[in-house]
C-alpha cells in the first residue's frame, strides 16, 4: 500500500500546478491532524474544523481553500452541507445521554450567496429536543458576514452499539 500511494504521490506531483498542490497541502494537513488526534474524524480533519462550543449553541469554521470548490471556483453546495450537518449533528451529540448518539434522519438546506472568502462558519442551535428525536437549526455565513446557506436538521437519538469488530 505504501508504495503505491508513494507512486499516486510522485505522479500527481509531477503534473500539478500550484493551486493543485495548494488543494493537496491542505488535504494531507487535515489527514495529518486527525492520525494527530487533533481531529475525531477524517472528515473534520480535512475540512480543519475550528470548533467553539456552549451549552445550546455550537459554532465550526472552516477554511476556504481550492479542495473545497466546485466547477466554478465557489465551495461546493456539499461541502456547505456537510458543515452544516457536523456543526448540528456535534452540537445534538453533546445534548443526548450517557451511552446514546445522534444520527441525521433528515437534511434541509437553502443556499442563499457562494461560498467565497477565506473562510466559513456555521452556528447551530437546538430548535425542538424530544426523547427521541431533535430538531436542530444552523446558519452558515461567510466571512464577510454574508448568510451564505440556512439549513434544518432532525437527528434520531439512538442507542449505541458496543461493536464485535467484525
Amino acid at each position: 500500500m505504501k508504495n503505491e500511494l508513494e507512486q499516486l504521490l510522485k505522479d500527481y506531483m509531477d503534473k500539478a500546478d500550484e493551486t493543485d498542490l495548494k488543494a493537496l497541502a491542505h488535504v494531507l494537513k487535515g489527514m495529518k491532524n486527525k492520525i494527530e488526534g487533533k481531529a475525531t474524524t477524517y472528515i473534520g480533519g480535512i475540512l480543519h474544523y475550528e470548533k467553539k462550543p456552549s451549552d445550546s449553541v455550537w459554532e465550526v469554521t472552516i477554511p476556504i481553500n481550492p479542495s473545497l470548490y466546485n466547477s466554478l471556483g465557489i465551495v461546493h453546495g456539499g461541502i456547505t452541507a456537510t458543515l452544516a450537518d457536523s456543526a448540528m449533528g456535534t452540537l445534538a451529540n453533546t445534548l443526548v445521554p450517557e451511552g446514546y448518539g445522534a444520527v441525521t434522519s433528515q437534511l434541509n438546506i437553502h443556499y442563499l450567496a457562494p461560498g467565497i472568502g477565506n473562510t466559513l462558519r456555521c452556528r447551530a442551535e437546538i430548535a425542538h429536543q424530544g426523547r427521541n428525536t431533535m430538531v436542530v437549526s444552523a446558519e452558515v455565513f461567510r466571512e464577510d458576514g454574508k448568510k451564505a446557506a440556512q439549513a434544518t436538521g432532525s437527528f434520531f437519538i439512538v442507542e449505541k452499539k458496543v461493536s464485535s469488530g467484525e
